[in-house]
């Protein structure tokens, strides 16, 4: 079947009215997504003072990172099931709960220990929160003009929440403390908890098969064990036997994960699902713009305080600017799609993140380096966040909604993989490199080529130029 996604309807320009009722919904869902953004960014420049309080070395304090991102990658598609099953808005709700719960205990934190109990929990409870807070997005809003403005808005949020991140987490531990980073988030789950049980509808699917548990244990084994591999390798880099071993387990049970799921009468992932063109390019789409832009962002860090010797707050403003500018973008980019459909949208940003990101390379040692940098990484971010909400837009639509779950769990696991893959496999060309700035060339090059290289391919796979997108079998004529 051809899903015409690319002509908009007659009305695709105009602003769809959403009644008060539907605002609040998006405002408890988007709040919810923006917290959980905020959580992956808000601890990075506390952490030195964190482990001279908790006496943490420097070589533990990766954990600190690391113990967030396991569980909330690992669980994704699991939880994401789980919802679609036994009840979106219970594990919506239960998650927003231990999130909560779990930012106190981290806040008030006496130890290494109980603070990474913390951080672990606030892992699991954002897997929770994540794809069932998409599903309920994608099954409250239907399909069209205000669906793609709801998504734009969550997008919006997600970039915004992890650039306003850098930027709250210096100024926060500078006055109050890094206890207050975790404090700002208990103080989201606070507001937000009381008032979607009011809000938000049940959803599940129609039917109640069984949970596929040898497919729930190899795909949280391997997702756990392949971000655990990529975010050591982060600090550590690949030549650890423990990054190469789990690395390796990784690989193996996700393959024996595709395995079960083309034999098993109930698939966790529906390998049909994974075979539409909207699903499959769509998701790589998203790969390559989170795995690539949160690449650049490393990376300008490490420029413009080790090159140009900017202060943290001074390096917090130009990522200002950037967050700023991505706001401006979410709040036209479902415009841009309803104009020229979310494939064309989705290559054409890709397009032009690749090329702002070659602009940096005119980087150098001069004051005027900051201002091409804040320019051309701002830009970059406002194709980003085109990309980040066109693809979204596209690997949902045409889905049921008893498989949105799954749908919408594929989403949020491309970008949390995105997210970690990038920079051990770019960045620590930076950070290796003799000379850093020749480093942080070489790593702007690479990325340059692999974002353009992706928009060609994810054209072609989506049939840009032929009007309608597939939703056959990538394999298929």
């Amino acid at each position: 079947m051809a899903i015409d996604t690319t002509d908009p309807v007659p009305d695709a320009l105009d602003t769809p009215r959403l009644s008060t009722r539907d605002k609040l919904v998006l405002f408890v869902l988007c709040a919810a997504q923006f917290m959980v953004a905020l959580d992956f960014s808000v601890l990075n420049v506390a952490l030195p003072v964190l482990g001279a309080d908790l006496g943490m070395s420097p070589s533990a304090l990766q954990w600190a990172v690391t113990a967030f991102a396991l569980p909330s990658g690992g669980f994704l598609l699991l939880f994401g099931r789980i919802g679609d099953l036994y009840g979106r808005r219970k594990l919506f709700l239960a998650g927003l709960a231990l999130f909560g719960a779990a930012s106190l205990l981290a806040t008030f934190a006496w130890d290494p220990a109980s603070f990474l109990a913390g951080r672990a929990l606030q892992g699991i409870g954002a897997a929770a929160i994540v794809p069932t807070g998409m599903s309920l997005l994608t099954t409250t809003f239907p399909e069209g003009p205000a669906r793609d403005r709801a998504l734009g808005i969550s997008g919006t949020l997600l970039s915004l929440g992890f650039t306003v991140g850098m930027v709250a987490g210096g100024t926060l531990t500078d006055t109050f403390g890094w206890r207050s980073t975790m404090g700002l988030l208990s103080l989201f789950a606070l507001i937000v908890l009381p008032l979607a049980p009011g809000l938000l509808p049940e959803s599940r699917t129609t039917d109640r098969p069984r949970l596929d548990v040898p497919g729930a244990v190899t795909v949280t084994g391997g997702l756990l064990s392949l971000i655990y591999a990529l975010s050591t390798a982060a600090d550590h880099g690949f030549a650890r036997t423990d990054v190469l071993i789990t690395l390796v387990a990784g690989v193996l049970l996700l393959a024996a994960f595709v395995t079960i799921e083309s034999r098993t009468e109930a698939p966790l992932v529906s390998l049909p699902m994974l075979r539409r063109r909207t699903v499959a390019w769509g998701n790589i789409g998203g790969l390559v713009t989170f795995s690539m832009m949160s690449t650049v962002v490393f990376v300008l860090t490490l420029y413009l305080q080790e090159v140009l010797h900017l202060s943290a707050f001074e390096t917090g403003l130009v990522f200002g600017v950037q967050g700023v500018l991505s706001a401006v973008a979410g709040t036209y980019a479902p415009r841009v799609i309803g104009r020229f459909g979310p494939r064309r949208t989705l290559v054409g940003s890709l397009v032009g993140q690749g090329t702002l990101i070659a602009a940096l390379l005119g980087l150098g040692t001069g004051s005027w380096s900051v201002w091409l940098a804040t320019a051309a990484v701002s830009l970059a971010s406002m194709c980003h966040l085109g990309a980040i909400i066109s693809y979204g837009i596209t690997v949902t639509s045409g889905v049921p909604d008893e498989e949105q779950g799954l749908a919408t769990g594929l989403v949020t696991s491309t970008q949390q993989v995105g997210i970690t893959v990038g920079i051990p496999l770019l960045g620590v060309l930076a950070t290796t490199s003799d000379d850093l700035l020749s480093g942080v060339h070489t790593v702007l090059a690479l990325d340059t080529v692999i974002v353009l290289a992706a928009a060609v391919l994810v054209a072609t796979g989506l049939r840009v130029r032929s009007g309608t997108v597939e939703a056959e079998p990538v394999g298929a004529r």
